[in-house]
């Protein structure tokens, strides 16, 4: 059994028990998350499409790690203006652990 949710702009395929890694959520290590913006279900014989989304149908997820990522170097630079500026940036991030997909 897979499913596709909808977090942060963007679609993860997922399973149960797997891991994975999502934009950050303002939440604590080993916090409950609930995902009701389920897209697309697949329960082993059956497909079920959202039009947008499937009502009734939820993830449930409990937070592993918060983290950031590495460092990614940026630079501003005019040429003939003594302009110059460089620049960093960790993107946050947060791992999740699905526990269970319900259909409802």
């Amino acid at each position: 059994m897979y499913a596709v949710i909808k977090t942060g702009g963007k679609q993860h395929r997922v399973s149960e028990g797997d891991l994975v890694r999502i934009d950050r959520l303002p939440l604590e290590t080993g916090d409950e998350k609930v995902f009701d913006e389920v897209l697309f279900a697949y329960d082993g014989e059956d497909y079920h499409l959202g039009r947008p989304r499937l009502e009734g149908a939820r993830v449930v997820t409990e937070v592993a790690i918060q983290g950031r990522s590495r460092k990614i170097h940026g630079v501003k630079f005019k040429r003939r203006k003594r302009y110059r500026k460089v620049f960093g940036h960790k993107q946050p991030y947060t791992w999740v652990r699905i526990k269970s997909i319900e259909l409802g």
